[in-house]
């Protein structure tokens, strides 16, 4: 079983416009760079792209926003990008804004086969607003819809060829949970080891959620904001 695929092009080969992508990491942290990169030579439109965030001008995601890509976006955080601002009060970017926890709790259902769940988060506020209410033991708690897509971009610190990966510190932000919430899964690694040499008590998610991976060419790894301390 070899799941190796020769780069990120190749393993978006059935990418289509209109698609929903979970884009995994943090910030710029453990973010799927080279399989961003492929979308936008790639071309493909009127995505819906579900990540934490929206990039910053000019890397990340928003190389896509730059082409016009997105059609929808569903974040958590979107303050570090100018262009995705001016899109989104021009009216030609969609955006749900999701509290953070009901965002991870909403892909964690998608990749447990849970359709819904109620959480107290937002209840009472515009998150809230069309959506069905219930009340449990005295207080008021709101229906959210779990997340799923047709594809999901995870980067790892580390993987091997039948899919079994390990992340790197705050890269692990988001990308385990949606390995397992798309119909495809491709992982992109700094690292593409022996089988073997991964510890099976050390892997966080098994190739068994992975249907192509490969070993990116370059990382840029980014910083949003550099904070220094003055000595």
């Amino acid at each position: 079983m070899d799941k190796r695929v020769s780069s990120a092009d190749a393993a978006i080969e059935n990418l289509k416009d209109g698609m929903t992508i979970l884009m995994g990491g943090f910030g710029l942290c453990g973010i799927p760079e080279n399989l961003i990169a492929a979308v936008q030579r790639k071309g493909t439109k009127n995505l819906t792209v579900v990540s934490n965030n929206a990039g910053v001008d000019g890397f990340g995601i928003g190389i896509l926003l730059e082409k016009r890509q997105v059609k929808k976006m569903v974040s958590t955080y979107v303050g570090e990008n100018k262009l995705f601002e001016q899109l989104v009060t021009s009216g030609e970017l969609e955006l749900e804004l999701n509290p953070q926890g009901t965002f991870a709790e909403r892909i964690r259902a998608g990749g447990a086969g849970i359709p819904g769940f109620y959480t107290p988060t937002g209840y009472g506020t515009m998150v809230a607003e069309g959506k069905e209410t219930r009340e449990f033991d005295g207080r008021m708690y709101v229906l959210e819809r779990s997340i799923r897509g047709d594809f999901a971009f995870i980067r790892a610190w580390k993987g091997d060829r039948w899919g079994n990966l390990i992340y790197r510190k705050t890269a692990r932000n988001f990308n385990p949970m949606m390995a397992t919430a798309a119909d495809y899964v491709i992982a992109e690694v700094e690292h593409l080891v022996d089988l073997g040499e991964l510890a099976p008590d050390e892997i966080h998610t098994p190739g068994i959620f992975v249907n192509a991976i490969f070993q990116g060419p370059h990382y840029e790894k980014r910083i949003e904001r550099r904070t220094v301390r003055k000595i």
